[in-house]
C-alpha cells in the first residue's frame, strides 16, 4: 500500500476524475466504469473517484491510480458510504481512500459518523469526509477525516445553493484546517478549477463535466437552442 503521506502528496494541486453513472444510464456497469476510468487514466489526472463495490472492483484492475470510493445506498437524506459496514466493504474493493457522507444528519441506522471512520481507518484506508458547511468540515476533521471534500455543499437544506462550486467554502475550510481541502461539486469548467485552486483548495475532482455525456450534449445542445431563440442564425 502507498505511504499515506505520499499518496496525500501525489494528489497535490492535481485533478481527480469522478468516474460515475446514474440509474438509467447505458454506462451504468462495471464493464463502461472501468472503461471509461482506464480512458481518463490516459491523461495527466492523480487519481479516480467512482462508486459501488462492483465497479470500484472493475476499475481497481485496469488502473493503479489512487482511487477514491464510496458506496451510494438508500434513499434517506444520508446515502454516500452511511454506515461503517457500508464504508468495510468499500475499504476492501482494493481503494485508498474511502469517502462518506460527513454531514451532521442522521445516519440510516442510528450509527456515529466516529464509527464510519474507524471502520475506514481500521481497514488501512484513509477518510474523505464529503461535507456541506464549514462546521461540518472541522467536525470531520477533529474526528479523523484524512481529507475533507466541498462534494454535498448545496445538497443539503442549510448549505449555500450557488450555480457554480462553491468557492467561498473551499476558502473557508482551507483557512480553517490543517488537512486537505477537495473542491467538488458543479465545476463545470477548467477555469473554475484554476478558480477553486486558487482558493486553496488541496485537489479538484470534476465528474459530469467530463464523464457524463448524456449531459455534456445537453449542455451544448442548450447552447444551440439559446442562439435560434434569440434570432441567430446562420448566414
Amino acid at each position: 500500500m502507498t505511504d499515506h503521506a505520499d499518496l496525500l502528496d501525489s494528489l497535490r494541486g492535481r485533478l481527480i476524475v469522478s468516474c460515475q453513472a446514474y440509474p438509467g444510464d447505458p454506462l451504468r456497469s462495471p464493464e463502461h466504469m472501468a472503461a471509461m476510468a482506464a480512458s481518463v487514466a490516459r491523461a495527466p489526472v492523480a487519481g479516480i473517484r467512482a462508486e459501488g463495490v462492483d465497479d470500484l472492483r472493475a476499475i481497481r484492475t485496469v488502473t493503479t491510480l489512487p482511487l477514491i470510493g464510496l458506496w451510494k445506498d438508500g434513499d434517506g437524506d444520508v446515502y454516500i458510504t452511511p454506515t461503517a459496514r457500508h464504508a468495510r466493504a468499500v475499504a476492501e474493493t482494493g481503494v485508498d481512500i474511502v469517502a462518506v457522507d460527513a454531514t451532521g444528519r442522521p445516519r440510516p441506522d442510528g450509527g456515529r459518523l466516529s464509527d464510519v471512520f474507524a471502520a475506514v481507518h481500521g481497514s488501512g484506508r484513509l477518510v474523505m469526509a464529503d461535507v456541506s458547511t464549514v462546521e461540518e468540515g472541522v467536525r470531520a476533521a477533529d474526528l479523523g477525516a484524512d481529507l475533507v471534500s466541498t462534494t454535498l455543499s448545496g445538497y443539503t437544506p442549510y448549505s449555500r445553493r450557488n450555480e457554480g462550486p462553491d468557492l467561498e467554502l473551499v476558502a473557508e475550510l482551507a483557512g480553517w484546517l490543517s488537512v486537505p481541502v477537495t473542491a467538488e461539486g458543479r465545476i463545470q469548467s477548467p477555469d473554475q478549477a484554476r478558480q477553486a485552486m486558487a482558493a486553496g483548495a488541496w485537489s479538484v475532482v470534476v465528474g459530469t463535466a467530463i464523464t457524463a455525456p448524456a449531459a455534456i450534449a445537453e449542455r451544448f445542445a442548450g447552447a444551440l437552442t439559446s442562439v435560434l431563440d434569440t434570432g441567430g442564425h446562420c448566414g
